[in-house]
């Protein structure tokens, strides 16, 4: 999915390119669609195609901490997320069943439909957290980040 979206991505933009400079005549429907195909490769793929491992991560005090510190602020720190997610939840259905009632000006895609997949972001964002929630309370600690090394930025 996120692939096709890629390339969907791509042969509009390069379509734009064409059909600007090489036939003089610009067009918005290509750079709508872009727009929101970025939208949904970003959200599609941090809902279904970043791994845990993948997420970039400030560490400075986790990874200094010992096992039961990570475990802790693990706790703490996905249990903030699926209650800060959790209580935007509604907030954002309301927002984006609202606009039912808004079109986009070139394709005249319902922006309902385009924004839906933020609903579906959030979702597994809460699940995602809530796995690692339940992990981290069964025992499971989280592994400690690598340390840097010579060659490395820091």
């Amino acid at each position: 999915m996120a692939a096709l979206i890629l390339a969907m991505i791509f042969i509009a933009f390069i379509l734009q390119i064409v059909l600007r400079y090489v036939f003089n005549w610009p067009v918005g429907w290509t750079t709508e669609l872009s727009l929101a195909g970025w939208l949904w490769l970003v959200l599609w793929g941090a809902a279904f195609v970043l791994k845990d491992d993948d997420e970039i991560r400030v560490d400075f005090i986790s990874g200094r901490a010992g096992p039961m510190g990570r475990r802790v602020m693990g706790v703490i720190g996905a249990a903030s997320i699926i209650g800060l997610f959790g209580m935007s939840l509604p907030a954002s259905w309301s927002y984006v069943t609202f606009m039912k009632v808004e079109k986009s000006s070139y394709l005249g895609v319902r922006m309902d439909f385009m924004y839906s997949i933020y609903i579906v972001f959030a979702i597994a964002v809460i699940l995602r957290s809530a796995r690692h929630l339940v992990q981290l309370l069964r025992g499971k600690e989280s592994e400690p980040p690598d340390p840097p090394t010579s060659s490395s930025a820091l």
